[in-house]
């Protein structure tokens, strides 16, 4: 897929605006162990009141993994709000993908199943703001082949 044809329309970057905020509110709270520990047991307890399992026990090296992600996290977030372009939704689309990737890993190897809400939203963000990509690669591939 070539930059040359990228999504450019206002919803779609309007679509990248949206998911970062969506990961602003979702992963603030991992971003620093004090932050972390309140989510984490936010989390767990409603795990719990949903059946969906609770979360492992905290520990250092979970806590410092929750830190780096939330904070590569927020600081994403924020270049795709305050300079939102079709190229961060790709980029997005890709790390979505990974993203969805572990967490169905997780699921499928005793995860608790309070992962299933995010995984749902990550794999819906990460569709959304590919698909746009696809079909605009395709029109730019048929006029090409027309034009020659």
């Amino acid at each position: 897929m070539q930059l040359s044809s990228a999504p450019s329309h206002p919803a779609y970057l309007r679509l990248v605006r949206a998911s970062a905020w969506y990961d602003l509110v979702v992963t603030a709270g991992f971003a620093t162990p004090w932050t972390y520990s309140l989510a984490h047991r936010a989390l767990s307890a409603a795990g719990d009141a949903t059946g969906l399992g609770t979360m492992p026990a905290l520990d250092a090296m979970q806590t410092l993994y929750a830190n780096l992600l939330g904070s590569v996290v927020v600081v994403w977030a924020v270049l795709r709000i305050v300079r939102p372009l079709p190229l961060h939704g790709l980029l997005d689309a890709a790390a979505r993908t990974l993203f969805a990737l572990w967490q169905t890993y997780a699921l499928t190897h005793g995860g608790p199943r309070v992962l299933w809400p995010f995984l749902v939203v990550e794999a819906g963000f990460g569709a959304v703001q590919f698909v746009p990509w696809v079909t605009a690669g395709r029109a730019t591939a048929r006029k090409t082949i027309q034009d020659s």
